[in-house]
């Protein structure tokens, strides 16, 4: 199956790479990667991690994004790279017209819980609860991870506008990756269905992603302005002997706390007597940590706990 899209010489001139990660593209396509099998260890441990912390918020989410197939386009709305607030205000003043025709897409492949009619209604509760779940989810899952997506995102900007000085916009259309072949005028994308997208010179929006899908993935509504998600390329891959190295980065202290943290949460005394530390020494590497955003600290009546973040479990699998 294909996703065919109709480029005329005004698209060409308007096409563009997106310079910044799409936090909202970046969050959907994060939750489609959650329920498949992980394709490295350190997607392993951010998945096992993530599963673990956002149970609730995943209840709400999953729902709306399975693992194949069609997600609502409301979920990401134009000018995400702004930033994940302003695509929440974009995403939660959806008019109830296009809430309602997108969830009609979605229930008809699959039962919806009940509480989405309320959502395809745009009854303000609903969309703040929305908002609020996949807020909650950026925050733990993605947030971590902003400097890797940005520095990846980055990369690949860098590389397409080299490409386009040397080669135009169909140097860049030519060489996206596999999946996807150029056959002036048209845009050939190997897809879940078959699908025709005219640009009628609008353009397209080309957004590199961390998350990897299956195919690359675009919107239904031919109205709504023309993106194209892939997946960005990358040139280093995770190292499973770099948690032995971050001694002589990070210090042997710091380096035991992370390791410590990473199963189990622990207390400041617990994290004293393992490391064999008085508690204001660990008080002071836990905020330093913490400010990296290595780990979080919550507090559980009178006890602060401290645990590894997905970013620092990456670390500690390279």
């Amino acid at each position: 199956m294909l996703l065919r899209i109709h480029f005329t010489g005004a698209d060409l001139v308007r096409t563009s790479v997106a310079s910044r990660p799409d936090p909202l593209w970046e969050t959907v396509l994060s939750l489609r990667a959650l329920q498949h099998r992980p394709q490295s260890p350190a997607a392993e441990c951010w998945a096992r991690d993530v599963l673990a912390r956002q149970a609730g918020n995943l209840r709400t989410l999953f729902p709306l994004v399975r693992p194949h197939g069609y997600f609502p386009d409301f979920l990401t709305p134009p000018d995400g790279t702004l930033g994940i607030e302003p695509a929440l205000d974009t995403l939660g003043a959806t008019p109830a017209r296009h809430l309602r025709g997108d969830l009609a897409v979605l229930g008809a492949g699959g039962t919806l819980p009940g509480w989405t009619g309320d959502l395809a209604a745009g009854r303000p509760d609903a969309l703040r609860d929305l908002t609020r779940a996949l807020r909650g989810y950026h925050e733990a899952a993605l947030a971590p991870l902003e400097q890797v997506m940005r520095t990846t995102v980055g990369a690949e900007y860098a590389a397409q506008a080299k490409v386009a000085a040397e080669s135009g916009t169909e140097g860049v259309l030519s060489g996206l990756g596999p999946g996807m072949r150029w056959k002036p005028p048209v845009l050939e994308v190997q897809y879940s269905v078959n699908q025709e997208l005219h640009l009628n010179g609008r353009g397209l929006l080309l957004v590199p992603t961390l998350f990897r899908t299956r195919t690359p993935v675009s919107l239904l509504d031919p109205e709504l302005p023309p993106v194209l998600t892939y997946p960005a390329r990358r040139t280093e891959y995770p190292d499973a002997r770099a948690g032995e190295r971050l001694g002589p980065l990070m210090g042997r202290t710091r380096t035991a706390i992370l390791r410590s943290t990473s199963q189990t949460p622990h207390s400041t005394s617990e994290l004293a007597r393992l490391v064999g530390m008085s508690q204001a020494s660990v008080s002071h590497h836990t905020t330093v940590l913490r400010a990296a955003g290595l780990i979080s600290s919550t507090r559980h009546r009178n006890t602060v706990l401290h645990r590894t973040t997905p970013l620092g479990s990456l670390l500690l699998r390279g």
